[in-house]
């Protein structure tokens, strides 16, 4: 009898693990962003009543909506992540979405139903007039007037960290700002130590500095497939780490967001 109870317990136990794991895979389906390219054409928008929607855009933006559709739909906008509630169903309505650096015009034909799954966070991107995409999945450089694109973000992180002091030079439009300088869990496996260095913001886009340090005795390759966040562009400084205590047990990642290093990992 207790051999039995014992393998009753068992059954049980596995079944709840295997119904958790089921609740995350989906819950981690769900929160995976639809990649959207604007093409100057209004993109369609169903809403669910009373589910958020989250959408990200390439900078911070202000959303305009219009006065006959405020009391039906709620918008927060977030250092560059907007976020849609429906209290109630509503016809299509144009909502339009403006960058605050660039001017950037986005246009939305929302609608709302009562009935309808939750939608997936969606994540708006760019593609330039000379064909080079503003794509976080192809690491573009995003060049725009007036703005350094991916590539320049990134050299002048590297240059602030590693060039001769008379070769650092401050470049007009890039700022400095606060980054907490605590550890933080970015490296999937547990095994690569990160600490935020420094941070800077250019009209919208965000590079931050990290410094990664092996724990192992083991040497480890350094993939930008394994960093939690949400970034734009990942580049290291060294590819390979040695093991811990060698002089190149070492090295920074410069990463490229489109919100605060805080808000994207």
């Amino acid at each position: 009898m207790r051999q039995i109870n014992a393998l009753n317990h068992i059954i049980v136990t596995w079944l709840a693990v295997a119904l958790l794991v089921v609740q995350s895979l989906a819950l981690a389906e769900t929160d995976t962003p639809e990649r959207i390219e604007w093409k100057k054409a209004p993109i369609r928008l169903e809403l669910t009543v009373g589910t958020d929607q989250r959408i990200d855009f390439p900078a911070v933006v202000k959303v305009g909506v219009p006065g006959s559709l405020q009391p039906l739909l709620r918008t927060q906008s977030v250092n560059g992540t907007v976020y849609l509630l429906a209290h109630a169903p509503f016809g299509s309505s144009r909502l339009m979405v403006r960058e605050l650096d660039s001017g950037q015009i986005y246009l939305f034909d929302v609608t709302a139903a009562e009935e309808g799954g939750v939608g997936h966070p969606l994540q708006i991107y760019v593609t330039g007039d000379s064909g080079s995409a503003n794509d976080p999945a192809t690491g573009g450089n995003d060049s725009q007037p007036g703005r350094p694109g991916y590539i320049q973000l990134t050299r002048f992180a590297a240059q602030q960290l590693y060039a001769p002091p008379r070769l650092v030079k401050d470049r007009p439009g890039i700022v400095r700002v606060p980054v907490a300088r605590d550890a933080v869990d970015l490296v999937q496996g547990g095994t690569i130590e990160a600490t935020p260095l420094v941070a800077w913001r250019a009209k919208g886009l965000y590079v931050t500095a990290v410094k990664l340090t092996n724990r192992t005795d083991q040497p480890r390759t350094l993939d930008p497939r394994h960093l939690r966040g949400a970034w734009l562009t990942a580049t290291f400084q060294h590819s390979r780490l040695l093991p811990k205590g060698d002089e190149a047990d070492t090295t920074a990642v410069y990463l490229v967001s489109a919100r605060p290093f805080d808000v994207s990992r």
